[in-house]
C-alpha cells in the first residue's frame, strides 16, 4: 500500500467511498489535505508518472485541515487497514505541530467508530448534527 497525495484524479474513487458528489470532491482535494492509500505501487517507483486514471486501485483516503490549536479530520472512508494507515497522517502533522487530533463520526457506524478507537482515538462526547444526524467526537493527543 502506498500512501500519496490526493489528485484532481482520484476524485471519481473517493467520491464512491465518500458518498459526495464527484464536484464536491475535487474541491475537497483542492481545499483541504488529502491524502490516499492506493494498491499499485507504481508511483512509488516514478513519483513523476502522470496520475490519469490514478483513483482506480484507491484503498482509501483521509482529508484535514488545520485551525488553531487542532487537526480536524473532516472526511475518511474506505477499505479498514487502509482508513487506520491514513489516520497516521493528521496525527504526524499534529504532533509535529503540537495540536490535537479531532474526528467525528456518524452516531451508529459501528465500522467507523473502531477504526477510530483502533487508530488509538478516544470517545470524547457528542459532536453536533448534521442533516438531523448526531456524531460522536473523537481525540487524539499525540505524544511528542
Amino acid at each position: 500500500m502506498q500512501i500519496r497525495d490526493a489528485v484532481e484524479a482520484d476524485a471519481e474513487a473517493i467520491a464512491a467511498m465518500s458518498d459526495a458528489p464527484v464536484d464536491v470532491v475535487r474541491n475537497l482535494v483542492h481545499d483541504r489535505t488529502v491524502r490516499v492509500a492506493a494498491a499499485d505501487n507504481s508511483r512509488a517507483a516514478d513519483p513523476n508518472v502522470d496520475a490519469g486514471g490514478a483513483g482506480a486501485s484507491l484503498l482509501g483516503f483521509v482529508s484535514f485541515d488545520a485551525a488553531e490549536s487542532t487537526v480536524h479530520v473532516t472526511q475518511f472512508g474506505g477499505q479498514r487497514e487502509a482508513c487506520i494507515e491514513l489516520l497516521e497522517e493528521p496525527v504526524r502533522f499534529a504532533t509535529a505541530e503540537g495540536m490535537t487530533v479531532e474526528l467525528l463520526v456518524e452516531a451508529g457506524n459501528d465500522e467507523r467508530s473502531t477504526v477510530a478507537t483502533d487508530a488509538g482515538f478516544t470517545k470524547v462526547g457528542a459532536g453536533p448534527q448534521f442533516n438531523n444526524a448526531g456524531t460522536v467526537r473523537y481525540r487524539l493527543e499525540p505524544e511528542g
